[in-house]
């Protein structure tokens, strides 16, 4: 007997994909629609492989996202991985993104027969409108968008994003790939069907193209809130408490090992102070290089002005200085 099981396998075509939703249409079948070249999606086909071995009554089916091109757009399909659960021939439910405890308990909740009992209807309306506003307004220009700006997962927001960047725009924004509630409910919400979707001051300003006409007509600048200058957010954060130390990763968890010593060096003195996670911001991470004149990180600030990296809080350490300079008194 080969080593794959009945409930697992890869639909290379539209016919073969379809045939398989025709005679899986009694019980829950899981797409997972993944490239090659995407480590995240083999990760999750070491997932799916998992859950086949438990979930025998569900179909597991890979299905390469650029190889079948038909399944991909019929679906929407702008991102790998994503998931796709159907019952009966009918979509009931998606995922975007390598999210193993999810797709875990999708395929828990919806292959236990009460297929689409937990879904949608299980929030009520207001609530989700009430969410939509909070995050409309959450900040004075919100961009909904598939992806990241650093990341953006399709063309449109792509494009959206640079246009904001070219024009100094300071914005929030919300991947609404990571939320089919929210994607699903802004639609409705704004009446308007595609995204990218921007706002100012919880209004919808529109989608690409009326971004791209307000720039034709000269009206961005006074539709959107301008944005405060990199140097003016560097000061502010060098700032934001006496003793701040830039660094890769938080007090919970350094990301690299000189962060981690200077963090052990900063603990011991006792004394207060704040962090920044440098790579959770490429602008403040290449910006702080420049505006302090230092390559490096981490960098330890005190009252505003540069102490330095890790070797020169060491020496201070050494030469029993570095509480006095922490707490500002030389």
């Amino acid at each position: 007997m080969s080593g794959s099981m009945a409930n697992l396998t890869d639909a290379t075509s539209l016919q073969q994909f379809e045939e398989l939703l025709k005679n899986n249409s009694k019980s829950l079948t899981v797409v997972h629609f993944h490239a090659a070249w995407a480590p995240q999606c083999s990760q999750m086909n070491d997932v799916m492989a998992e859950l086949a071995k438990e979930h025998k009554h569900t179909m597991f089916v890979k299905l390469e996202a650029e190889a079948v091109p038909e399944v991909s757009e019929k679906y929407e399909i702008t991102s790998v991985p994503t998931f796709l659960f159907f019952k009966g021939g009918e979509k009931i439910d998606r995922l975007d993104g390598a999210h193993a405890p999810e797709l875990t308990n999708k395929v828990q909740r919806l292959g236990s027969g009460g297929g689409g009992a937990a879904r949608a209807g299980d929030v009520p309306k207001e609530d989700l409108n009430e969410r939509l506003k909070r995050l409309i307004n959450a900040a004075p220009c919100m961009l909904f968008m598939k992806g990241s700006p650093q990341e953006p997962r399709c063309g449109f927001s792509r494009q959206i994003v640079q246009i904001l960047k070219d024009h100094d725009v300071q914005y929030s924004s919300f991947d609404i790939l990571s939320d089919e509630e929210v994607r699903q409910g802004l639609k409705t919400y704004s009446n308007w069907p595609t995204f990218p979707q921007v706002y100012v001051n919880g209004e919808l300003i529109g989608g690409l193209d009326i971004v791209k006409e307000l720039v034709e007509s000269g009206e961005l600048e006074n539709t959107f809130p301008k944005t405060v200058s990199l140097e003016s957010r560097l000061k502010t954060l060098i700032n934001k408490s006496p003793i701040m130390l830039f660094m890769k990763g938080n007090k919970e968890t350094a990301k690299c090992g000189f962060s981690r010593q200077i963090l052990e060096i900063m603990n011991s003195t006792g004394v207060e102070y704040n962090t920044f996670d440098i790579l959770e911001d490429e602008e403040v991470r290449q910006g702080l290089k420049t505006y302090s004149n230092w390559p490096t990180f981490p960098q330890l600030y005190v009252k505003g002005d540069l102490i330095g990296g890790l070797d020169i809080v060491k020496e201070l350490k050494e030469n029993g200085e570095l509480t006095s300079v922490l707490k500002g008194e030389n």
